[in-house]
C-alpha cells in the first residue's frame, strides 16, 4: 500500500504506556497530602494529557495558585514511586519496529515533562524508535499546537503527510488545531464516547487494531 502519513506522532500516557490508572491516584494522593478535596477517577482521567499545572488547575479548581508547584511536587513523587512498575500496552514496541521498518518518521507529543519523558524512554527501551520529541514543559501545553508544529518544522513534515495517534481528547483538538489526522485509542484515558466526538479517522481499541489499521492506512 502507499504510504500516506510520513510522520506519525504519539501521545505517550495512556497511548503506548498503560499509566492512567497511576496518573490518576497519583493525582488524588497528592491532594489527600495537601488535605484538599480530591476528584474522583473521571474527574482525574480527564486532565490526562495536559501540561502537569494545567491539569492540576482543571481538576482542582479550589486550589489556590500559590499551591500548584506543593501539589505538583505532592504529584510526582507518588508517580515516580510508583513508574517502574508500568509496563507498555502489548504489542507496542512490535508496532513501533514495524512502524519504523516501513519508512515512517516517528515523534511524541506528551504532557510529561522533559524529565519525565526522558526517563520513560530510557527505562522503556523505545527511544532508538523516535526522531523527535516535544513536552509540555518545553512548548504550550495540549490543545495548543505548537508542538505538533514544532515537530513538523523540525522533520519537514506536510500537515497532509501528518498523524497524531493519542487516548484523549486534548490530543485530538491539538491534531485539528495543527491542521492534522487524529487517530483515537480507546483503551488509555478518556472513553470512546468523548473521542469520537472529536472525529478521528478512526479509533483503534487495541494495539493489535491500532497497527492493523495503519497497515491498511498508514
Amino acid at each position: 500500500m502507499p504510504r500516506r502519513f510520513d510522520l506519525i506522532v504519539f501521545d505517550w500516557d495512556g497511548t503506548l504506556l498503560d499509566s492512567a490508572a497511576a496518573i490518576v491516584l497519583a493525582i488524588q494522593l497528592a491532594c489527600r497530602d495537601l488535605g484538599v478535596a480530591e476528584p474522583d477517577d473521571a474527574g482525574a482521567r480527564q486532565v490526562i494529557g495536559l501540561g502537569l499545572v494545567d491539569a492540576l488547575a482543571t481538576a482542582i479548581p479550589s486550589l489556590p495558585p500559590a499551591r500548584y508547584r506543593e501539589l505538583a511536587e505532592r504529584y510526582r513523587y507518588h508517580y515516580l514511586s510508583r513508574d517502574h512498575d508500568l509496563a507498555l500496552f502489548d504489542g507496542t514496541a512490535e508496532l513501533l519496529a514495524e512502524l519504523h521498518s516501513r519508512g515512517h518518521t516517528l515523534a511524541i507529543a506528551t504532557g510529561k515533562s522533559r524529565l519525565g519523558l526522558d526517563r520513560a524512554l530510557a527505562h522503556s527501551g523505545l527511544g532508538q524508535w523516535f526522531h523527535a520529541t516535544r513536552c509540555a514543559d518545553e512548548c504550550h501545553s495540549k490543545p495548543h499546537p505548537e508542538m505538533l508544529l514544532e515537530l513538523m518544522e523540525a522533520l519537514v513534515a506536510e500537515p497532509g503527510r501528518t498523524l497524531m495517534i493519542g487516548d484523549t481528547t486534548h490530543d485530538l483538538q491539538m491534531a485539528r488545531n495543527a491542521g492534522v489526522a487524529a487517530l483515537a485509542v480507546g483503551f488509555g484515558a478518556h472513553p470512546a464516547e468523548l473521542l469520537q466526538a472529536e472525529y478521528p479517522v478512526a479509533l483503534a481499541s487495541s494495539t493489535a487494531e491500532l497497527a492493523h489499521w495503519l497497515r491498511l492506512n498508514g
